[in-house]
């Protein structure tokens, strides 16, 4: 089969996987995120083989696809986000990013040298354990309609923290790895950049919005708002790269800019299209990733649970701690909402085996646990929003 014809089948079939998988899972009252991503497994190299794994592998069509899918949908996300919303949650947000970043990197070390790994060696497979994947609790969120919440805009914040910190712990374990030391003033320098980038982007970016809001309807085609909002979207995306971010902040930056201005509710309305066509292939390509075969031995299934617990304990423990001024009920949602490590995880580990820091089994291990992780969050996440919100409901007054 001719090239494009195959990558036009790999869409389609990933497309229709998705929307099969997002339906059932619905209709069993989880999330659709859930059903993408078991969808992916299912029909990813590991299960029927339908997606192979080159098809997926990092750079290709289906990737990049996949990319723009989750920058997509964290435009959305910083739509629905106001600044000033941000800076109310911003000591709760600081704290949280902090501890959720602390006790995974401290829990996860240990595991990995009481396994037999160097000290170098561990605290690099610690810190895949460390930073959240917004995508996956932005798009549970984004479901129930419940990016409004105090929480929400916590775990949000938090994020951007998360993967603040994640980048210099990346950059101090690889250091390690190489036998060089630690460079603390490049890792300052790196530092300074990534939060000057954020502050800058999204303090000045959100003040010139509000003043200068109006070009956006300024050219001719109707569509003109959607189409420079997204120019600005995928130019912030790059840019976040550059700096060293993930490009999904850049993309949450460029939402919060946008959200300024009075095109506000019709850029949420345009984005719709674009986000069902788009978002599921980064859920699918994610699941598909994800290598089965390696859990045939108890060894590794044994593995793959302690890590998993291990991840998803110390992100309960440090968002709970961090977000204790919410009260326990709003503490425990952030502490669930900063679970999944998706595809952050996944970079982290496949930096790891093409590094020979570890195996291929451990890798498995690690790539699986961020899987699980954002398999097992959005279910959990949604049944304590419903919950809350259930037992919030105003009583109606008696007549």
């Amino acid at each position: 089969m001719h090239e494009a014809g195959t990558i036009l089948l790999s869409i389609f079939l990933i497309f229709v996987a998705a929307q099969v998988g997002a339906e059932v899972a619905q209709r069993i009252k989880l999330p659709g995120v859930v059903g993408e991503i078991v969808a992916g497994c299912v029909i990813g190299p590991s299960a029927l083989g339908w997606i192979s794994a080159e098809q997926i592998a990092s750079g290709t069509p289906l990737d990049v696809i996949a990319e723009i899918g989750v920058v997509l949908l964290l435009f959305a996300v910083g739509l629905e986000t106001r600044l000033d919303d941000l800076k109310k949650v911003g000591r709760s947000a600081f704290l949280v990013g902090v501890l959720g970043v602390i006790v995974p990197f401290v829990l996860g070390s240990v595991w990995a040298h009481g396994n037999g790994f160097p000290w170098n060696k561990s605290l690099f497979v610690a810190a895949a354990f460390v930073a959240t994947s917004a995508g996956i609790t932005a798009r549970v969120l984004q479901e129930l309609g419940a990016l409004a919440r105090i929480e929400s805009r916590v775990i949000l914040g938090a994020a951007v923290i998360d993967d603040i910190l994640a980048m210099l712990l990346l950059g101090v374990v690889t250091s390690l790895q190489a036998g060089d030391g630690v460079n603390l003033g490049g890792l300052a320098v790196v530092l300074l950049q990534a939060v000057g980038f954020v502050a800058v982007i999204g303090w000045v970016g959100t003040s010139v919005a509000r003043r200068t809001g109006h070009w956006l309807e300024r050219p001719i085609n109707p569509l003109s708002p959607l189409t420079i909002a997204l120019a600005i979207c995928l130019g912030l995306a790059f840019l976040s790269t550059e700096f060293g971010l993930a490009a999904i902040i850049g993309a949450f930056l460029a939402g919060m800019i946008a959200s300024e201005t009075k095109s506000r509710e019709q850029l949420e309305h345009q984005t719709q299209p674009l986000l069902a066509f788009l978002t599921p292939f980064f859920f699918v390509v994610t699941g598909a990733k994800v290598d089965v075969g390696v859990f045939a031995s108890g060894a590794a299934l044994w593995a793959l649970l302690v890590v998993t617990v291990i991840a998803v304990v110390s992100k309960l423990i440090g968002g709970f701690l961090g977000a204790l001024s919410l009260g326990r009920r709003g503490a425990t949602i952030v502490g669930v909402g900063m679970v999944p490590r998706g595809e952050v995880g996944v970079v982290i580990a496949s930096l790891g085996l093409a590094g020979g820091v570890f195996s291929g089994q451990t890798y498995a291990v690690i790539v699986a646990m961020s899987l699980l992780t954002s398999v097992i969050t959005p279910p959990v996440l949604a049944a304590l929003l419903r919950r809350d919100a259930k037992e919030y409901e105003p009583t109606p007054p008696h007549i």
